[in-house]
């Protein structure tokens, strides 16, 4: 607070008269009034008093007065930064449970919230189904007991298989004289879509089992294959997948998932691919497109590589080219799809045909009798602009790998699976 004296600002107390007094009488003495009194100013305000105690009194009101608002100052500014302290902690705490909540969301989609894999699902999923009663008590016991059997032996139960689909279309385009100057298609690709127990994040696996049924029709991957003679289920494919991984394959990759895949409803991509051919020995690349190539973020290049992954060996003037080539496995953001074959169109444009594990048997089986217009080719054809993900990558399938091979493939994924295209 200010000092007792207002003259001087010497600590004068309760001595403040005399004090006053002594040293600065002269200066409070002002002219008589006419009556010979002698006035006194206030040197805070300028009121002027006609008695030296009433001064004393009135100075020490400035003074509590002073006092009080400081004190009030204080404790206005403790209350804000108390305030304050409390939004900062309220905003950090609120930040800390976004984050928290984000964590867990991505856990959840990519399947690593410890909820449980396909089986959990897949009986979850018909428990709610005989509730709403869409399903008897008895099929749900028999397909639990189907399914029981199924993951004991670690095969696929081919509920969710439509077969014979390329060999409709080879007929189809023999047939078909409208707009494609050129088709080239894979060799027999069984389609499978997702089921009770992976539907919304078993797509990497469908797409693995289509390609890998693809593989079973080819004698050149039969010694490969050899312990893989049926399409495995998906509890399988992870299993597969963590031995690929236990043999050194993408230890990057392997720590992202905790080491484990089975029992969870984990997303895979084009690296968990990569790795479980080539623990198997089948020779495959990855090709990163990584940024469009083409105007409105168009991929021009990738159609590009598609048609002369098909076209290459196969250069003869045949409409239709039912080539020996695999299925490309094709993944973005979110989503993977398997190429099964591209068209080129009398106008020279590019046409790519995809399964996608997303899309039922029911739509599948439609293009097993094709009708001569073609409208269910709607299911398979996608053109240039209608992939326009920032960012897709490849797996491609071309051989067969030596144990030397496998081992150096090994090696080189502990520090790079994919290979940029510019």
């Amino acid at each position: 607070g200010l000092p007792d004296c207002p003259f001087c600002g010497e600590v004068a107390g309760r001595e403040l008269e005399a004090h006053v007094r002594a040293r600065h009488g002269h200066l409070l003495g002002a002219p008589g009034t006419g009556n010979g009194e002698q006035l006194y100013e206030c040197p805070m305000c300028s009121l002027t008093c006609t008695n030296i105690h009433i001064l004393e009194e009135h100075v020490d009101l400035h003074l509590e007065e002073h006092n009080f608002l400081e004190d009030g100052n204080i404790r206005d500014l403790e209350l804000a930064q108390q305030l304050q302290t409390e939004e900062d902690e309220r905003q950090r705490s609120e930040e800390k449970k976004r984050e928290r909540e984000e964590f867990k969301k991505l856990q959840r989609q990519y399947g690593l919230d410890n909820s449980g894999g396909y089986k959990q699902q897949y009986l979850k999923n018909m428990e709610r189904e005989v509730d709403r009663g869409s399903m008897q008590p008895f099929e749900y016991h028999k397909r639990k007991a189907d399914m029981m059997e199924c993951l004991a032996f670690g095969i696929d139960d081919g509920k969710t298989k439509t077969s014979g689909v390329i060999e409709a279309l080879c007929k189809y385009y023999q047939n078909d004289n409208k707009d494609v100057r050129r088709v080239w298609l894979s060799t027999g690709v069984d389609h499978f879509h997702s089921s009770l127990g992976d539907r919304g994040w078993g797509c990497g696996y469908r797409n693995f089992q289509m390609l890998l049924s693809s593989l079973l029709q080819n004698s050149l991957y039969n010694d490969c294959l050899r312990d893989t003679t049926l399409i495995p289920s998906i509890p399988k494919i992870q299993s597969m997948i963590e031995d690929a991984w236990r043999e050194g394959f993408d230890p990057q990759g392997s720590s992202h998932f905790n080491n484990r895949l089975r029992g969870s409803k984990a997303w895979i991509g084009a690296c968990e691919i990569y790795s479980l051919l080539t623990s198997l020995r089948i020779k495959c690349q990855i090709i990163d497109f990584h940024k469009p190539t083409g105007p409105m973020g168009t991929h021009p290049r990738l159609f590009e590589w598609v048609l002369h992954y098909y076209s290459t060996d196969n250069e003869g003037g045949a409409k239709v080219v039912c080539t020996s080539k695999p299925p490309i496995y094709l993944q973005h953001q979110g989503h993977s799809r398997t190429v099964i074959g591209i068209e080129e169109k009398k106008n020279k444009t590019l046409c790519l045909l995809l399964f996608d594990p997303g899309c039922p048997s029911q739509e599948m089986q439609k293009l097993l009798k094709q009708t001569s217009d073609g409208t269910s080719l709607k299911l398979l054809r996608k053109f240039l602009g209608s992939l326009k993900e920032k960012q897709y990558q490849i797996v491609a399938v071309d051989g067969v790998l030596s144990l030397e091979e496998k081992a150096a493939r090994c090696r080189a994924s502990q520090v790079l699976t994919s290979e940029k295209i510019p």
